[in-house]
């Protein structure tokens, strides 16, 4: 697969509730806005960003199965899934290609169970607390390895 093919952003649980959830927490940017984002931020490389969401842990794994030999990287925001799901983690060893974890609001100065990641082990960075900047972040990394 070339190092050009598409990034995969995955949004997890309830970010495609961005700009109306807890705006205090994750600022008033919808979901709509940080796929643009991360679209903006692959340009700038002449690369493409394929994004997906989906509020069920199933859908999610499948897609990332899907991405196996079809994009060369993966920013994911998982939601609560962050700290539940083996199933995910297990998931996201599959496609073999460098996984940057995202989250909006800085999950180590949140709520104790928030602290621990199920994906940040296999992550090959994880960027927290910058707001949806972490994305572009994300995939500039990616688009610059």
């Amino acid at each position: 697969m070339p190092a050009t093919a598409p990034i995969l952003v995955l949004n997890g649980p309830n970010l495609n509730m961005l700009g109306t959830r807890q705006p205090e927490v994750y600022g008033a940017d919808t979901l709509d806005d940080v796929v643009e984002l991360c679209r903006k931020t692959a340009a700038r490389f002449d690369r493409e960003v394929v994004a997906f969401q989906s509020n069920h842990e199933g859908a999610l794994i499948d897609r990332i199965h899907s991405a196996r030999g079809m994009e060369s990287g993966i920013v994911i925001n998982p939601g609560g899934l962050t700290h539940t799901s083996v199933a995910l983690r297990d998931a996201l060893v599959i496609p073999e290609v460098p996984i940057v974890e995202v989250h909006i609001s800085n999950v180590h100065a949140r709520e104790e169970f928030r602290h621990h990641s199920y994906v940040s082990p296999i992550a090959t960075a994880v960027i927290a607390g910058l707001g949806i900047q972490g994305y572009a972040a994300a995939v500039e990394f990616l688009c610059t390895r």
